[in-house]
C-alpha cells in the first residue's frame, strides 16, 4: 500500500513520564538530585500504520499505555522518541476529563473545543444547536462545567466530537457514558460516523462486544509495547483468553 493511503503512521513511539520517587514534594523542590526523579516509559517503541477509512480497536489491561498513546497521536503529549504522521488530517480525541475549562459554561466550552479542533466560529455556530440538543443538557448548557456530574460532562464531550466531525477520531472508553438511553443513542451516532469510508478511527475499549461490532483490526498493548496486532478475529480471542 502506498504512503498516501495511510491516515496514521506511528513509528517507534516512546512517551516517558518523570515522577517523584520516595521523596516529598517539599524536598523535591529543594533538591536537584537526579536520583529523586524516576522516569517511567508508558509507551515503549510502538509502531503501526492505519489505512484511511479503517477502524482499529486498542485493548490492554489498565496501565498498558493506551490512553497515553492516544494523547500523543492527538498532539496533547509530545513523543520523547519516534514519529507520528497524520498526513495533514484533522484529529479529535474524545476522552473523559480531557479538553474542558471547568470554569466556563457548557456553551462556552463548545466554542473553545471547536476552535481547538480547528473549526471556525461560524462553523461552530452552525452546529451549536445540534450539539446542545444531542447532549440533552437543557438549561445546564449555560452553567459552569464544574457543576456537572461525570455523566453530564461525558455527554457534552461526546456530543462535541460527534457533531464537529474530524477526519481522524480517537475514542478513549467513551461509548459507555451516560444512562442507557444516551448509550444507545451515542452508539448509533458513532456507528454512523465511523461507517464513513473516509474517516479513520481508533477505539480504546474494554468491551469485546463493542470492538467486534465496530472494528476491522485490533492492536493489543501490554506494558507499553505492541504484543499483537492484526485482524479482530485473530487477536481478540487470544487477548480474551489472556485476560480470563
Amino acid at each position: 500500500m502506498s504512503e498516501e493511503n495511510y491516515a496514521i503512521e506511528v513509528d517507534n513511539l516512546k512517551v516517558r513520564y518523570k515522577c517523584l520517587n520516595k521523596i516529598s514534594i517539599k524536598k523535591s523542590l529543594m533538591s536537584l538530585k537526579k536520583s529523586n526523579v524516576e522516569v517511567f516509559e508508558a509507551v515503549r517503541g510502538v509502531s503501526f500504520k492505519i489505512p484511511q477509512g479503517q477502524i482499529m480497536g486498542v485493548v490492554g489491561k489498565n496501565g498498558s499505555g493506551k490512553s497515553t498513546m492516544l494523547k500523543a497521536i492527538a498532539g496533547i503529549f509530545a513523543a520523547d522518541e519516534g514519529t507520528i504522521n497524520l498526513h495533514n488530517h484533522s484529529v479529535s480525541l474524545l476522552s473523559i476529563g480531557v479538553g474542558f475549562d471547568k470554569r466556563l459554561t457548557g456553551r462556552e466550552n463548545i466554542f473553545l473545543s471547536g476552535l481547538l479542533l480547528g473549526f471556525t466560529e461560524e462553523k461552530i455556530k452552525e452546529k451549536l444547536n445540534e450539539i446542545i440538543e444531542f447532549s440533552e443538557l437543557g438549561e445546564f448548557i449555560d452553567r459552569p462545567v464544574k457543576t456537572y456530574s461525570s455523566g453530564m460532562y461525558s455527554k457534552l464531550a461526546f456530543s462535541i466530537t460527534a457533531i464537529l466531525e474530524t477526519e481522524i477520531m480517537l475514542l478513549d472508553e467513551v461509548l459507555s457514558v451516560g444512562d442507557a438511553k444516551f448509550k444507545k443513542k451515542s452508539y448509533k451516532k458513532m456507528k454512523s460516523l465511523i461507517e464513513n469510508s473516509d474517516r479513520t478511527v481508533i477505539i480504546v475499549s474494554h468491551s469485546s462486544e463493542t470492538l467486534k461490532k465496530l472494528c476491522d483490526t485490533i492492536l493489543w498493548l501490554h506494558e507499553g509495547k505492541v504484543k499483537m496486532i492484526g485482524p479482530i478475529d485473530e487477536v481478540l480471542p487470544v487477548y480474551d483468553e489472556f485476560m480470563s
